[in-house]
This record gives structure tokens, C-alpha cells and sequence, in this order.
């Protein structure tokens, strides 16, 4: 009869039993034991010794968790302005070009792009075989469509104007032209407009230029718009799937296919935007999935980020001391040159700041240097220039509206303005409220209680503070209708070049109409600057307009931006640039990598 073995009761462990060490690397400890078996019908006893499976250590997944601060107002490409926005435009799209860490604009979705002689005309040639992130066919007609989308007066976008130096741009927004006038056109190989969306060949796109679009119906240079493209106003969101979530089609992850670095699986409003590496991008797949929160209050975040919450988080001056005096928060911090401007906005149509010499006085009696050391504890630079330390443009010898308690309040008094008993009236005699704005937080109040504090102190002016919520405050300060009569508000560089700094913003119709500010002397100027090829010539006509700028007093300008990052030790390949303005590595996150055995 042929053997067989059967199991009859449970084992008896015969060996004391060992607790497993929390150790990854701990040896399986062997156990002794005796079964109970049946044997050709025969209970029988046998010895047996057995190597229990090794514990299979705990697999930590890699991602990336970042505090974005405020949940963005809008997520469209033709739409967003502000930097939340942009970062996570940034991950699920890409332009024609981009830049790199040296802020060089490099290839993006296109491989070459070439100017025709004059620099009137401009030739982007895409790279061969892109797709979306669900596969399909990325063509330049996809990019025509965007950049139309942009220009059209009825969408209404945020950053419209960055591309009015393209041909017939102009004309279609503000003279009541068409899209028959934007001479922006996608070819395939062979020359021949494309027809659709899924045609492979079709990967050029041509683009006429318009340095000076003031001047109608002519091609004027514009040497700069390679660099403009590479913006997230190009960025190629599918059409279809626009018209098909309509106006909050931006609120859905399942209309975001995009073409950048990073697949975005799900948006939580306020609280989570999670992320999947793309394993269509053309640069690579990323390692590690990429996660963002929006917690407001810094102190909040800075706490998360002590408990391992949080892997990366932005440095608020009122943490920095804490985080100097710290062994280990101390080697995780990263501080270094930023590019943004801040400057307390005034609203050209709104009393007092109607008034110039309003202006003036409430510049003068701003004392920049105070600020940045007992308000910010050095985390900033005192400015009294719009384009920033290290950037072309900049202009040293600049020193007009610098702190000088004397000159302001005889400055407000020639505007014709009183103040009595702390209240400001009019030349009319009329009381005008003062109110600052500002987002809302712990940190923000007691920032603005200072700012108050030193008004009064040298102008006798008693203001009152209207703190909001951050996302309205956002929205308020996009309209011309709802921008608060003085407010503080920063811009960072898109690019390297004066015209992203004067053009781009102050020109009429840009950013600076926020404010009500219009200024056709200095339209003019810039327009020429804008189409000027000779750099030489190009810098000094910069240099001009900003000067002119700052005639007008517009804003008071009070510190350039110094980056302020803690960095998690397992965090690898972070790539640090002066326009890390949403969070520190977004212009080489493939060069990141999450070293899972560092996380506790």
C-alpha cells in the first residue's frame, strides 16, 4: 500500500517563540515543533523542524507631498495667472519650449523653433510622436487652438495680453478684428494647413510677430516670443474636452489630459491635489507620485511638516528662528535668491490714490528696511525698483520714494489731503476711509497691524484692516472692479527679460489696469523696446520705460523675494532656481527622486 500522510491536529510549538525584531534585516528564527500525523493508518508523533517565510519588510511609497499654501482660483491653461495655478499647470502641461535650471528657454514639445531674417515670423517644429497622457495624438494643431483660445476676447483670460505681440492679436482683442487677423497657423511637413487633431505629420507651427502691435496692419520684430510660448497660456488642453465640462471643466481630473510630467488623478477642492507620473512623456516617467495640500496658515503647515506630514514646505519668517537654533531643521533648509517684486498696490481710481502726491506720501512714509528686518527677520531684500536685483534691468541708482517721514507728510499736504484726528478728508473736506486688504491669517494680521502702526506714526492716517479669505482675496484682486483700494501684491518672473517685468504688466490693458494705472507715454516706449532687435538699444529703452514708471509712483515698491524652503533629507535631485515661486525642483521634477528607506 503506497504511504500516504495526513495532517490530524493542529501543531504544538515545542520552542519558545521569539518576537520579531523591528528590524528589516532580521533573520527568520526557526521553529520546532511536532505534528500529529496519520501514517498508513497509524497515528504516529514526528519531530519537525521548519524556517518560517521571511517578514517581507514594509514597502513605503514614493511621494512627493508639498504645501501649496491656497487652493487655486482657476485651472486653465488660457485662464490662470497666479502661481498656485501655474504649479500645477505646470506638472500636467507642457509648451512649445521651456526652461531649464540656468533659466536658458530650451526645447518643450517642440524640438527647434527658428525666426525668419527680420525676426517678424516664427517657426516651431514639434517633436516627432507626441501624445496626450491617454495616448493620443499631440499635433500643432493642438497648440493653434490654444494659442486662439488665449487670444479670443471672449474667453477672458487672465494672461490674454502676454501674447499681443503676435500678429493680429492686438487687432482681435481691443480694435474689433477677428480670428482671421491672428496669423498663427499649424502645417504639416509638407507645408499644407492641418486639418484635424489626429493628423501625425502635422508638427509645424508658424507664427507671425508684432513687437510694436500699436502700429496696425504691420509685422514688427519681436525676438522675445520663444520665450513667451513656453508659458502655460500655450498649453495644450484638448477641446473637446473643454467644451464638454464647460465652464468648471477645469474642476475635473477626467478633462485634464494633458502632456506634461505628471497625470493629476484627482483634485480635491481645498484640501488635496493628488498625481500619477505621465508614461507618455517624452522627457522620461517620473519616480514617485506628487501630492499637494493647501494649508493657509504657515504656522499650521510648519508644524505638519515637524511631524513628517509634509516633505517640502515654504519657510515663514516667523519660523526662521526656529529653524536656525534647530540641529536638524536647520540642514534642511534652503535659502537663496528669489524674482519677485512685492509692492503695496495702490488703486489709481479710488481715493486718495487719485492723487499722486497721495501716492507719494504713502511711498515715503513706508520704511522698507524696518520691514524686512523686524517683519520678515531678513527673509527679503528692501526695493525701490520693479525689476529685482539680478535680473536685466535692473537699475541700482534708483532712490526716488525711499523712506523720508519729512518728505511724506509735506508731500500730502500739498495733495491738497488733511488729516484730522486721524481720519483723512479730501481737498473737498470730504472723510475718505482708509482700508488695507489682505489675506487672511494669524501671521498676515500681525504683519498688517505693523503696517497700519507706521502709517499712523508718520502720517497721522488711522487705517482700517479688512482681512479676507485667501481665495476671495485672489479673486478681488483680479478685477479692476473688486482690486481694494490699497493691498499688497508681488510679482515673480516668467522669464528672464525686461519685457515679462514692464510689458507684460504695466502696459494698458495688462496687469497694472488691476489698478487702474494707464499710462500711453510709457505704451509707447515699451512698444518700441518690445521690437527692437539690437539688445544694446533694446536694454536702454527697458531702462527708460522703468524709470518713467516709477515717475508715477504707482505702487510703493518694498522688497524683492528671497526662496525660503525646508527640504525633507529624502528628498533627491531638487533643482533650485530664482523662480521657484511654487515650489522648489517644478523646473526639473524628473531629476527628483524619494529615497523610501530615509522615511521614518
Amino acid at each position: 500500500m503506497r504511504s500516504k500522510m495526513f495532517v490530524f491536529v493542529s501543531l504544538l510549538i515545542l520552542a519558545s517563540m521569539v518576537l520579531a525584531s523591528c528590524q528589516q534585516d532580521a533573520a527568520p528564527t526557526p521553529e520546532t515543533i511536532i505534528q500529529t500525523v496519520i501514517v498508513e493508518g497509524e497515528v504516529k508523533e514526528v519531530i519537525v523542524t521548519a524556517t518560517p517565510a521571511p517578514v517581507e519588510p514594509e514597502v513605503k511609497e514614493a511621494v512627493l507631498r508639498i504645501n501649496l499654501g491656497t487652493w487655486p482660483d482657476i485651472l486653465d491653461p488660457q485662464k490662470s495667472s497666479f502661481v498656485n495655478e501655474i504649479a500645477h499647470l505646470k506638472m500636467i502641461y507642457e509648451g512649445l519650449t521651456t526652461q531649464d535650471a540656468e533659466l536658458n528657454t530650451v526645447p518643450g514639445a517642440a524640438e527647434s523653433w527658428e525666426y525668419n531674417e527680420d525676426a517678424t515670423e516664427l517657426t516651431f517644429t514639434l517633436r516627432e510622436g507626441l501624445t496626450y497622457s491617454d495616448g493620443t495624438v499631440l499635433n500643432a494643431k493642438r497648440f493653434e487652438y490654444s494659442i486662439f483660445r488665449n487670444v479670443n476676447p471672449e474667453t477672458a483670460g487672465e494672461y490674454a495680453m502676454i501674447t499681443d505681440n503676435l500678429y493680429g492679436a492686438q487687432k482681435w482683442r481691443y480694435e474689433g478684428g477677428t480670428a482671421e487677423d491672428l496669423k498663427v497657423q499649424a502645417l504639416d511637413m509638407a507645408g499644407n494647413p492641418c486639418t484635424d487633431y489626429e493628423q501625425v505629420d502635422c508638427r509645424i507651427l508658424k507664427v507671425g510677430l508684432d513687437g510694436d502691435p500699436y502700429t496696425l496692419d504691420t509685422q514688427e520684430p519681436a525676438p522675445f516670443m520663444h520665450t513667451v510660448l513656453s508659458l502655460w497660456v500655450t498649453f495644450p488642453a484638448k477641446e473637446e474636452l473643454i467644451d464638454e465640462g464647460g465652464d468648471i471643466w477645469w474642476t475635473s481630473s477626467k478633462f485634464h489630459i494633458g502632456n506634461g510630467p505628471f497625470i493629476v488623478q484627482s483634485l480635491e477642492p481645498y484640501v488635496r491635489g493628488y498625481f500619477v507620473p505621465n508614461p507618455f512623456y517624452h522627457g522620461g516617467v517620473a519616480t514617485y507620485d506628487l501630492e499637494f495640500r493647501y494649508i493657509t496658515d504657515s504656522a499650521v503647515s510648519f508644524e505638519a511638516y515637524k511631524n513628517n506630514e509634509f516633505d517640502i514646505i515654504g519657510i515663514a519668517a516667523e519660523d526662521l528662528a526656529t529653524i536656525q537654533n534647530d540641529t536638524v531643521l536647520s540642514q534642511e533648509a534652503n535659502i537663496y535668491p528669489g524674482s519677485c517684486t512685492f509692492a503695496i498696490m495702490f488703486h489709481q481710481l479710488k481715493e486718495p490714490f487719485t492723487n499722486q502726491k497721495v501716492r507719494e506720501a504713502f511711498a515715503m512714509a513706508l520704511d522698507r528696511e524696518a520691514w524686512v528686518r523686524d517683519v520678515l527677520n531678513n527673509l527679503g531684500a528692501p526695493t525701490l525698483t520693479w525689476i529685482p536685483k539680478g535680473y536685466p534691468g535692473y537699475d541700482g541708482e534708483e532712490n526716488r520714494w525711499g523712506f523720508d517721514p519729512a518728505g511724506a507728510v509735506a508731500a500730502l499736504a500739498e495733495s491738497g489731503y488733511t488729516v484730522k484726528g486721524g481720519q483723512l478728508h479730501g481737498p473737498d473736506d470730504k472723510p475718505i476711509e482708509m482700508i488695507d486688504t489682505f489675506s487672511d491669517t494669524p501671521r498676515n494680521r500681525v504683519r498688517h497691524e505693523w503696517l497700519v502702526a507706521k502709517y499712523k506714526e508718520v502720517l497721522g492716517v488711522d487705517i482700517a484692516l479688512n482681512p479676507v479669505e485667501s481665495t476671495t482675496y485672489t479673486a478681488m484682486t483680479k478685477d479692476i472692479a473688486t482690486a481694494p483700494q490699497m493691498f499688497i501684491l508681488g510679482w515673480c518672473a516668467d522669464y528672464p527679460d525686461p519685457q515679462n517685468w514692464l510689458s507684460v504688466y504695466w502696459k494698458t490693458g495688462a496687469f497694472g489696469e488691476r489698478i487702474g494705472y494707464s499710462n500711453p507715454e510709457l505704451d509707447a516706449l515699451l512698444s518700441q523696446a518690445d521690437s527692437t532687435v539690437d539688445p544694446e538699444v533694446r536694454m536702454g529703452l527697458y531702462a527708460d520705460a522703468q524709470r518713467l514708471l516709477t515717475d508715477g509712483a504707482p505702487v510703493a515698491f518694498m522688497w524683492n523675494n528671497v526662496n525660503a524652503y525646508l527640504v525633507k533629507p529624502w528628498v533627491k535631485g531638487v533643482t533650485f532656481t530664482p523662480q521657484d515661486a511654487g515650489w522648489p525642483g517644478d523646473v526639473a521634477p524628473l531629476s527628483i527622486t524619494i529615497d523610501t528607506s530615509m522615511i521614518p
